[in-house]
């Protein structure tokens, strides 16, 4: 059995962690032997996705990591290795490549990375991300599931393989609408975000278009789930509209599959995506979805057969979508069925598990004919 430690330091419970947790849980069924590892930063010491993981049944530890560069953190996860026997790294995100690649200097195990996204524009962030594409250059295997960040890789000289996200299709389809519960009676349709409340995933154009939604069918909720640190001013925005009575911001749920299916229709009006996991896990629940074409989302999305594509920015656009599905349920119900049977059909976790199992077995290949690389002990 092969042991592959999934490595990732993490901000919340989002994207990236739905997905290293669906693929880990897929990977166990493929007789793989997946071991979830976070980089818990002192400072933010986010580790919901190795409770997540805990209880959904699959193995997990946390790495205290005291700030960007630990020494002792890069010891600890080489003793994760040896203590479990860890065949492949398999990281997501800059921080888990940068440990990665020196944990396992010289060799101990394969390096494999998903870049899920850089949508950061900061320069900080910038710098982060040209160098976490120099350290690429020494992985065995690097995935995403975006053309747009497969082109950056390779303008960069890392070659990529283009891997989609899967989503587990039978926790989400059938779940009772829970959020619906809570909300009562009076909630009317329900319009749902899920998502981190950053200024890149739109949520400020989403409450432009609530207002000229909110004037078609005033008992109409606006649900925002998720956390960030454009809330309060988003939350602000919705006072200055007028709409905050009819806005919830609902934080970090982690009843998901009962989050979905209390939505009317889901909407993502992101500026930059990869391929975002909410919208895959709500067109696994029947939730018709409206989302911007940006990043794999036009991969995900058929417009007028599995949801509905707007422009980034286009919040006359997002409410012209939005009074459409509420106005046609019978359209909004078609989307609904037929993005999740295309979920179903190509965008399962055991799918992805399939493909990802594949891209390990190339990078224990190559690991096995490659001896230690130079540039990795300037990591150390």
């Amino acid at each position: 059995m092969v042991t592959v430690l999934q490595l990732i330091s993490s901000e919340g419970y989002y994207g990236a962690e739905s997905m290293l947790v669906a693929l880990a849980r897929a990977l166990c069924g493929l007789g793989w032997a997946p071991i979830v590892g976070v980089l818990a930063d002192r400072r933010f010491p986010h580790t919901e996705v190795a409770d997540e993981a805990r209880r959904l049944g699959l193995q997990a530890e946390v790495v205290p990591c005291q700030g960007r560069w630990d020494r002792q953190a890069v010891r600890r996860v080489r003793g994760l290795m040896s203590q479990h026997g860890v065949d492949v790294i398999h990281a997501h995100g800059y921080k888990a490549d940068f440990y990665a690649a020196a944990a396992a200097w010289p060799r101990r195990a394969a390096l494999a990375a998903t870049c899920h996204n850089w949508p950061n524009k900061l320069p900080a962030m910038r710098a982060y991300a040209a160098l976490d594409r120099l350290v690429l250059l020494g992985f065995d295997e690097v995935a995403t599931a975006s053309p747009t960040v497969a082109r950056t890789l390779d303008r960069w000289g890392v070659y990529s393989s283009l891997v989609e996200n899967g989503v587990e299709i039978d926790r989400f389809r059938g779940a009772a609408p829970a959020l619906r519960l809570e909300l009562g009676p009076g909630a009317g349709p329900v319009v749902g975000f899920v998502g981190r409340l950053v200024e890149a995933k739109g949520g400020a154009v989403l409450l432009e278009a609530a207002r000229s939604v909110l004037a078609a069918f005033p008992d109409t909720t606006f649900v925002l789930v998720g956390e960030g640190e454009a809330r309060e001013e988003w939350e602000a925005l919705a006072a200055r509209l007028g709409i905050a009575s009819r806005v919830v911001f609902a934080g970090v749920r982690r009843d998901m599959p009962g989050i979905y299916p209390s939505f009317d229709v889901l909407a993502l009006p992101s500026y930059d995506e990869n391929m975002p996991m909410c919208l895959l896990e709500a067109m696994a629940a029947g939730t018709p979805v409206i989302a911007t074409s940006v990043g794999a989302v036009p991969k995900l999305i058929a417009p007028g057969e599995t949801g509905v594509l707007i422009e980034p920015g286009d919040a006359e656009g997002l409410a012209a979508a939005l009074l459409q599905l509420l106005r046609n349920r019978e359209e909004a119900r078609r989307l609904g069925t037929n993005g999740q049977a295309r979920a179903a059909r190509l965008f399962s976790s055991g799918t992805t598990a399939w493909r990802y199992a594949e891209l390990y077995e190339r990078a224990l290949s190559r690991t096995r004919r490659a001896g230690a690389r130079g540039w990795q002990g300037c990591l150390t």
